[in-house]
């Protein structure tokens, strides 16, 4: 029994001093090792051994990138106003003896100089300035937190600000004025599409009223040379008519009887109506009835032997006048018919001249000049005869009411 106690002890005794003699560092990871209370060497990653009761690992450092948030600190503005920052941290261990040794505590060394930096910063800056230049501020705060952890072994790599926190009156100011000037855009907005839009409508507006003008002036121009021209037309006409009939009146040779009975034909025409209230007499109608009767006289003469007044009374110069000659409407149709069938095939006639020429000038012949179903059976140049040209179309005549249609 005595022996195996013996045994266990020594057992236990070499285990714990392979526990202290053999050290494993972790990747990523320095260990510093000192001996008898002093600094004696670093411990890369991996196992190392150590001289028990002498040599000692004090410190194990992450030579990792590391983040290290700070709560938020109360900072005065240039313009007197308190707000609140929080800030955040990336670091980095470069130097294991002196971040061991340098400084006592390097997180909050960092944390109280990063406090005392940005109140200098903002200090010198007013509350807009603050919210605007977070990038500047970031900046300033790196260069100097990299100044002063140098020494330390640490490089501080980045620095961001996370909230800069106004107070509650002066953000609900804020929000006001952003308010207000999100109204005042849209309101320019507003007012400068309404002006936009009211331009354009006075733009269209007036294009319309000029186009309009000017169709009106054209419409009117148009119109006023139809009537000129209607009453032209209507003018010679009447002209021609009174000419003809004039001419038809005189070449008959009516006389006095005639006239004075036509005339008292048309009294009752002339005394008809419902507006006539009053009939006056015309004074022409006396000696209408002096030639009536005057004829009636000459009438009664000749048949009693008296042809000497009747002669006398009907003495009328017949070369002075002449009859119109009769017009022949459908005449004037049928011949305007003929002409415009002579110059159709007239046309025909050139145009397959033309068609004939090109082909024996060896181009083909255009579309519009070939004959119907000459492009389908056969082409240019396959040595198939040539249609034969067409025969010139007679001028056949129409019935009277085809013609006139």
């Amino acid at each position: 029994m005595a022996v195996l106690i013996v045994i266990v002890a020594v057992a236990v005794a070499v285990a714990l001093f392979l526990g202290a003699t053999i050290k494993v560092i972790r990747q990523q990871q320095i260990g510093v090792v000192e001996r008898l209370g002093k600094f004696h060497r670093i411990l890369e990653p991996g196992p190392h051994l150590v001289v028990p009761v002498l040599d000692r690992v004090r410190y194990t450092l992450d030579m990792r990138e590391a983040v290290v948030p700070f709560p938020p600190q109360g900072v005065i503005t240039e313009d007197n106003l308190m707000v609140n920052i929080d800030s955040v941290i990336y670091y980095q261990i470069l130097d294991a003896r002196r971040a061991a040794y340098e400084a006592q505590n390097y997180i909050q060394a960092i944390e109280q100089l990063t406090m005392t930096t940005l109140r200098n910063i903002i200090g010198g800056l007013d509350l807009e300035q603050t919210l605007t230049s977070r990038e500047e501020i970031n900046q300033k705060l790196r260069v100097v937190l990299d100044e002063a952890t140098g020494k330390w072994g640490i490089k501080v790599n980045r620095v961001e600000l996370r909230t800069v926190e106004p107070p509650a009156t002066i953000r609900d100011a804020m929000e006001k004025g952003a308010r207000a000037e999100r109204d005042k855009r849209a309101a320019i907005l507003i007012a400068e599409g309404q002006r936009q839009s009211q331009i354009l409508a006075a733009g269209g507006e007036k294009e319309s009223a000029i186009l309009r003008a000017q169709g009106d002036r054209e419409a009117a121009v148009l119109r006023a040379q139809a009537d000129r021209q209607s009453q032209m037309l209507r003018a010679e006409g009447e002209a021609q008519a009174i000419t003809t009939v004039f001419n038809a009146i005189h070449a008959g040779e009516p006389d006095q009887a005639l006239l004075a009975y036509q005339y008292m034909q048309m009294l009752p025409s002339i005394a008809r109506g419902d507006a006539n209230k009053v009939w006056i007499v015309p004074s022409e109608i006396g000696k209408a009835l002096e030639g009536l009767g005057g004829a009636v006289g000459s009438l009664t003469g000749s048949m009693s032997g008296g042809v000497q007044g009747i002669d006398q009374a009907a003495t009328v110069d017949r070369s002075k006048f002449a009859a119109p000659e009769p017009v022949d409407v459908q005449a004037e149709i049928t011949e305007q018919a003929e002409a415009d069938a002579k110059e159709s095939a007239r046309l025909m006639q050139q145009a397959i001249a033309e068609a004939q020429e090109l082909e024996r000038a060896g181009r083909p012949r255009p579309a519009s000049l070939r004959l119907p179903g000459e492009g389908e059976q056969r082409g240019i140049g396959t040595g198939q005869p040539e249609p034969a040209a067409w025969p010139e179309p007679e001028a056949q005549p129409q019935p009277e009411g085809q013609q006139l249609q």
